[in-house]
C-alpha cells in the first residue's frame, strides 16, 4: 500500500480536524482561544499549510473529546487503524464512539459494548425486506 507524503498527510489531519470542530459547534476563534492561538493558526492547520505536532494535537483531542486516532483513521499505510471508519463520519456515531472512549471500567466497556450490538441486531431484524 502506497504511503502519503508528509503534507498530505497534515492535510488529512487537517480536514479531519476541520470536521470534527464544525460538528461540535466550534469556531475556529474558539478553538484558537481554548489552545492560546489565533484563528488564523487553526485555519493553516486545517489547510495543512502548519503541521500539528504531537502536543498540540493531543490539546485537539482533549478539547474534541476524541481519540487522538481519529485524526489518522482512514490515512492509508502501515499505521491504517481499521477496516471501514467512513461509518464515523456521523454526529450520533462520533458521540457514541467519544462515550465509549470515556468509559474507564472494564466490565462496562463490555455490557456498553453488548448493549450496542444487541440493540444493532434488533434494529436490523425490524427493517421491512
Amino acid at each position: 500500500m502506497p504511503s502519503l507524503e508528509p503534507k498530505e498527510i497534515d492535510a488529512l489531519v487537517g480536514q479531519r480536524l476541520k470536521s470534527l470542530r464544525k460538528s461540535k459547534g466550534l469556531s475556529q476563534s474558539k478553538l484558537g482561544d481554548a489552545i492560546g492561538v489565533t484563528f488564523q493558526q487553526i485555519q493553516k492547520c486545517e489547510r495543512g499549510a502548519n503541521r500539528i505536532g504531537a502536543s498540540r494535537l493531543f490539546q485537539f483531542s482533549e478539547i474534541l473529546e476524541t481519540p487522538i486516532s481519529y485524526f489518522f483513521e482512514s490515512i492509508p499505510g502501515e499505521a491504517e487503524v481499521s477496516d471501514d471508519l467512513g461509518i464515523f463520519d456521523t454526529n450520533d456515531a462520533k458521540e457514541v464512539a467519544g462515550a465509549f472512549f470515556k468509559i474507564s471500567d472494564p466490565s462496562a466497556r463490555k455490557a456498553f459494548a453488548e448493549l450496542a450490538k444487541a440493540l444493532g441486531g434488533a434494529a436490523s431484524i425490524a427493517k421491512p425486506q
